[in-house]
């Protein structure tokens, strides 16, 4: 079986190493911490993914997809983001990359390394993922509290009191 070639380019050495731990559990992971070292390893190698942060300091994650898809045969790319922008989304879109939120990435990661990934990303970028949003509003079990319960706290409060 082919080890999956995979380069991570991302500032930030804590998140650095994180993604690097995620990733390499199932691929090789060469990891990088500004574009010019990561367009150099581009130009030496081929990857089967990129894992980029959106933010390059001068450049973004969507000149290395383009730089990749130039360099060799058609590479995956993943292009991430802190908060998510439906503009800059679309654009990753168009670049035939997929955009991910940083705060999923580490958790999704080996799913992208193991899955066959499509042409593609065909999510919706201005539709906002719930599973990430709190949760407002009553829950399910506030509503099993009952008066009596209320009552009775509120009595042990003002014996406590007196």
């Amino acid at each position: 079986m082919r080890t999956t070639r995979l380069l991570l380019v991302e500032p930030d050495p804590l998140t650095r190493a994180a993604l690097s731990a995620a990733g390499g559990r199932s691929a090789r992971v060469d990891a990088c911490s500004s574009f010019h070292s990561a367009r150099a390893r581009l130009h030496a190698t081929a990857y089967d993914l990129i894992v980029t942060a959106a933010r390059l300091r001068e450049y973004n994650g969507i000149h290395l997809v383009y730089l990749a898809r130039n360099a060799h045969e058609p590479t995956n790319a993943i292009v991430y983001d802190e908060q998510v922008d439906p503009g800059f989304a679309a654009e990753v879109l168009r670049a035939r990359a997929f955009y991910e939120v940083a705060q999923r990435l580490p958790v999704s990661l080996s799913a992208y390394i193991d899955a066959t990934l499509p042409a593609t990303d065909r999510r919706a970028p201005a539709v906002s993922d719930r599973r990430l949003s709190p949760r407002g509003g009553r829950r399910k079990w506030d509503r099993h509290i009952s008066k009596a319960s209320l009552d009775e706290t509120s009595g042990s409060r003002a014996a406590d009191e007196g």
